[in-house]
């Protein structure tokens, strides 16, 4: 039976980090570097600007856009290259007077997190093998085969074309370096323990080794999520429930919990732990409510939900939407236009079409080993 959901959740973007997981500093020197020149990406001197390998620097472009701090847009009609342009998001998060700008706070790492593997309309996630692990794949244990397997079978029911097996198998690779606290060293590869301890994400514990030298295996982890503030969970229940409705409205706890796409998956969390979080962000929002009938508790919003989801947001980082000078959504629009241009492309394209010219990035150096 036909099932395409990754392609209405992610747009086709395959192996684009070069085997590199996100490493700390990446993200914050790639936001401030496009502020200035939304042409950074592509300059010559780019390895000297972000002070990393030509690869290195492909990969920090990839992974700004993936975790939705940057969109790409052709500069002027007529020219191929695509220029990265911030997001309002990247602006409230990385900025110097910005909610967390060195990503010191493991709740920060938890937004990003959902940032890379949630999908809207205009805002779908540019990590289709992320999205299906979490998402999609219906195991919790697995082996790199297991996984790429589930991936290239949601991929064949989802685009109009396929990546080489080999993209898909070093995105599966790329995943468990980021997540896994502890994986196999590979002789020879260019991923190693050098990676896997530069890469801020293992500390969420999503992903652990549970094979041996000669059988990787990893296991999804699941259960009470300490290190994930009850705000930011909220925060993604509500953006969740906005991809549906915008209005006053509700959801149960349930669909949270277990749809794919939802916060529950994402995190790995149950119900339980998504009600505790819940109770405690309500109890000062008036303008949220659980309720239970038929024994069936859901979020109730009385506004819209992506609104109050910021609130609740802005909230746990001190409200940087209030500090001076902070820029509003549609003054930072204003600044970037091209942000605009972008997502409506985005919303223009159809779920299933892999031929998009986003297929396509625009990489100025030759391929390397990293």
């Amino acid at each position: 039976m036909s099932d395409s959901r990754l392609g209405e959740a992610a747009l086709f973007a395959f192996a684009r980090h070069e085997t590199f997981a996100p490493r700390f500093g990446w993200l914050h020197k790639a936001y401030m570097q496009v502020k200035r020149d939304q042409g950074a990406f592509l300059a010559a001197d780019a390895p000297v600007r972000f002070g990393v390998g030509k690869n290195m620097v492909n990969a920090m472009r990839y992974w700004s856009r993936a975790f939705k701090l940057t969109r790409e847009c052709n500069p002027t009609k007529g020219t191929q290259a695509k220029f990265s342009y911030p997001t309002w998001e990247a602006r409230w998060l990385l900025d110097e007077d910005g909610a967390d700008p060195y990503l010191e706070e493991n709740g920060s790492l938890w937004l990003l997190h959902w940032w890379l593997i949630s999908s809207r309309p205009g805002a779908k996630s540019h990590a289709p093998a992320w999205y299906t692990a979490f998402h999609l794949a219906p195991f919790s244990r697995f082996t790199t085969a297991d996984m790429t397997q589930v991936i290239t079978r949601h991929v064949n029911f989802s685009y109009d074309k396929s990546p080489e097996e080999a993209s898909i198998v070093r995105d599966v690779d790329c995943l468990t370096k980021m997540y896994a606290r502890s994986a196999p060293e590979k002789a020879g590869s260019p991923g190693s323990y050098e990676d896997l301890l530069a890469c801020p994400f293992r500390d969420l514990d999503l992903l652990t080794f549970v094979g041996t030298r000669g059988n990787a295996e990893w296991q999804f982890t699941s259960g009470h999520r300490t290190s994930l503030p009850a705000r930011v969970l909220a925060y993604a229940c509500l953006d969740y429930a906005a991809k549906f409705s915008r209005r006053a409205n509700s959801i149960s706890v349930a669909r949270l919990a277990n749809e794919p796409g939802s916060p529950g998956r994402a995190f790995r969390v149950r119900e339980n732990e998504i009600v505790m979080a819940l109770q405690k962000v309500t109890a000062d929002h008036p303008q949220l409510n659980l309720t239970e009938a038929v024994g069936q508790r859901s979020l109730a919003f009385s506004a819209d939900p992506f609104d109050l989801a910021w609130e609740v947001l802005d909230e746990q980082y001190e409200f940087v939407t209030r500090r001076p000078g902070f820029p509003t959504r549609e003054e930072w629009a204003a600044k970037f236009p091209k942000l605009a241009e972008a997502e409506q492309k985005e919303l223009a394209t159809k779920a299933t079409d892999a031929t998009d010219t986003d297929d396509t990035t625009d990489t100025l150096f030759a391929k390397e080993t990293a």
